[in-house]
C-alpha cells in the first residue's frame, strides 16, 4: 500500500520531483532500508547525501535530497528540497494532517518509551496502531514517526524527549496530539537546566500541542505536579492525574509476585485489578498513566486492562530472563534483569527496588547461598550534582536487602566508596575491564541486576553472563 506519491510528497514539502514514484516507507539508515522506503539524506555524523546510491540500490523508491548527488543519474528518482531536516519536517506535518487518527504524545524523565510500547500493545488490539520506533523521539525522530504514519491509522502515540531546553514544543505542536502524558519528571539532563523545575517545565510545553478540548494526563506524586498543572491550565487544557494521591487515577495498591507486578487503582468510583509481566513499582505507574491515557483517546477500559497483561518489557529496559548455567544440572540457573539501556537516579532507584525485591534461590551454586548483585553504571547528564547523586545511591532504602554492588566508570567510583564495606563489589572504569570477572562473580541461585546509561556499555556484561549458559525458552508467567 502507498504511503506516499511524488505528488502528495512534493506539495507536502514545496519540494520538486525529478519523476514519479510511489513509496510504502520513509527510512533514515541504508543499513535497515526496505525496498520501496523514501530514503531522507538527512546529515547528521555523516552526510546522508553520500548513501543516495546505495539507498537506491538496495530498492529504495526515491530519496528526499537538497542537491542531486555526484556521479547521480539524470532520471533517479529524487524529492529535491532546500533544507532535508525541514523537508522531512513537512512531510511529518502533512501525514499527521491528512489522518483522523486519535493521536497521544508521551514524555517525561523516566518510562516513555516503556510508556510508549504499553499504550501501543493497548491500542493496536482496538484500531489500527501507528507509534514511534524504538526511542525515536527527537527533531528527526518525531517528524520521521509523523511522516510514516498511514492515512487511515485509528490511534498514533508519538513518543517526544529533549535534551535541551525548548526542544519539546516544537515537536508538540507538530504531532498535535489529543491527549499529552508526562510518566514523571526527575533529575535528568541537569547539566542544561538550572533545577528540576525547569526540567518540569520543559515537560509541560508537550501540552502546547493539545488540539481544543485535548486532555493532559499528569503524575500527581511528583513534587513538579502543581508546574505541570499550572502549565495545562494557561492552555485551556482538560487535567487527569494518575498516581497515589491522584483523584483521577488512584493508584491503591501494588503487589509484587515473581516476575509480575499487580496493582489495584480507582477511577470514576470503580476499582481495576491490572498487571504488567516484569516486577517494579515503576512498572505498575506506568501502565497506569498509560490506561488513563488510552482511556483518554477513547480506548475500552477492560480490553486495555487485558491488553497490558500481556505486554513485557524491551531488551535493556528491564527484561527479566533465566540462564542456565549447567546443561544436565537444570536446577543450576540465575535471573537476569537487563536494565542497560539507560540510567538516571530515578530510574535507578527503581530498579534497586526491583532487585531488592526478587527471590533468590539456596543450595544450588558454588557458594550456597543466593545473592542480590548489581551491576552499575555512571549516569551521564547530570550537572554539578553528579558525584553527589552517585554517592546518595548508597542511602537508598533498597540497598538493604541488596548482597553486592559492582560499579562501572569513574562516577560510579563515588558510590563504591559510600557503600558499606560488606556491599563492596569490584569498581572498574569500563565494562570491559569488569566482563573479564563476571564468571567469578555471579553463582546459581543468584538475581542480577545491571544498569547504566548507554554510553558505559553495560550491554556487555549483560551478554558476557548470558554466555555463561543458555537463556531459558520464553513462556507465559501464571495467571495472578
Amino acid at each position: 500500500m502507498s504511503l506516499w506519491t511524488s505528488e502528495a510528497a512534493a506539495k507536502a514539502t514545496g519540494g520538486k520531483v525529478t519523476s514519479a514514484w510511489e513509496c510504502t516507507g520513509v527510512s533514515i539508515d541504508t543499513r535497515t532500508i526496505e525496498p520501496g522506503d523514501l530514503f531522507v539524506a538527512l546529515t547528521a555524523a555523516r552526510d546522508g547525501h553520500e548513501f543516495v546510491a546505495q539507498a537506491l540500490e538496495k530498492g529504495a523508491a526515491a530519496a528526499l535530497v537538497s542537491r542531486v548527488p555526484e556521479g547521480m543519474s539524470p532520471d533517479a528518482p529524487l524529492l529535491i528540497v532546500d533544507d532535508v531536516l525541514e523537508g522531512l519536517e513537512a512531510l511529518g506535518r502533512a501525514g499527521r494532517a491528512r489522518t483522523n487518527a486519535r493521536v497521544l504524545a508521551v514524555t517525561g524523565s523516566v518510562g516513555k518509551t516503556s510508556t510508549k510500547e504499553m499504550l501501543r500493545a493497548i491500542l493496536e488490539g482496538q484500531g489500527k496502531t501507528h507509534a514511534s520506533v524504538a526511542s525515536y523521539n527527537n527533531h528527526w525522530g518525531v517528524p520521521l514517526t509523523l511522516a510514516r504514519m498511514p492515512e487511515d491509522s485509528e490511534f498514533a502515540v508519538i513518543e517526544i524527549g529533549m535534551n535541551h531546553p525548548g526542544e519539546i514544543s516544537p515537536l508538540a505542536k507538530m504531532a498535535r496530539p489529543h491527549v499529552a502524558l508526562v510518566t514523571t519528571v526527575a533529575a535528568v539532563h541537569l547539566e542544561a537546566f538550572e533545577n528540576v523545575a525547569g526540567i518540569a517545565q520543559e515537560k509541560a510545553a508537550v501540552f502546547d500541542g493539545l488540539e481544543t478540548g485535548g486532555i493532559a494526563i499528569v503524575n500527581a506524586d511528583i513534587e513538579t505536579a502543581d508546574v505541570l498543572r499550572s502549565h495545562a491550565n494557561s492552555l485551556s487544557a482538560q487535567i487527569q492525574d494518575f498516581g497515589e494521591t491522584a483523584q483521577d487515577w488512584k493508584l491503591l495498591s501494588v503487589t509484587l509476585k515473581g516476575n509480575v507486578t499487580v496493582a489495584r487503582a480507582s477511577h470514576g468510583g470503580d476499582f481495576a485489578l491490572f498487571k504488567v509481566q516484569s516486577a517494579g513499582r515503576h512498572f505498575a505507574m506506568n501502565g497506569l498513566g498509560a490506561l488513563a491515557a488510552a482511556e483518554a483517546l477513547g480506548a475500552d477500559l477492560a480490553l486495555s486492562v487485558t491488553a497490558l497483561g500481556r505486554w513485557m518489557p524491551f531488551v535493556g529496559r528491564g527484561a527479566r530472563e533465566t540462564i542456565y548455567l549447567d546443561p544436565v544440572e537444570t536446577e543450576r540457573t540465575l535471573e537476569l534483569i537487563d536494565e542497560a539501556y539507560n540510567a538516571n537516579p530515578t530510574s535507578l532507584g527503581a530498579a534497586l527496588e526491583v532487585l531488592a525485591a526478587a527471590e533468590t534461590t539456596d543450595g544450588v551454586g558454588r557458594i550456597g547461598k543466593g545473592r542480590r548483585i548489581a551491576f552499575v553504571g555512571d549516569m551521564k547528564e547530570l550537572g554539578p550534582q553528579e558525584i553527589d547523586m552517585h554517592a546518595e545511591l548508597a542511602d537508598h532504602p533498597a540497598m538493604a536487602d541488596i548482597d553486592t554492588v559492582h560499579c562501572v566508570g569513574p562516577l560510579m567510583q563515588h558510590l563504591h566508596t559510600a557503600l558499606p564495606e560488606e556491599k563492596q563489589g569490584l569498581w572498574a572504569a569500563t565494562s570491559a575491564d569488569i566482563v573479564r570477572d563476571v564468571r567469578r562473580l555471579v553463582d546459581a541461585g543468584d538475581v542480577v541486576m545491571i544498569k547504566g546509561s548507554l554510553s558505559m556499555a553495560l550491554a556487555k556484561v549483560v551478554d558476557a553472563i548470558r554466555k555463561l549458559g543458555h537463556p531459558a525458552p520464553q513462556s507465559k508467567n501464571e495467571d495472578v
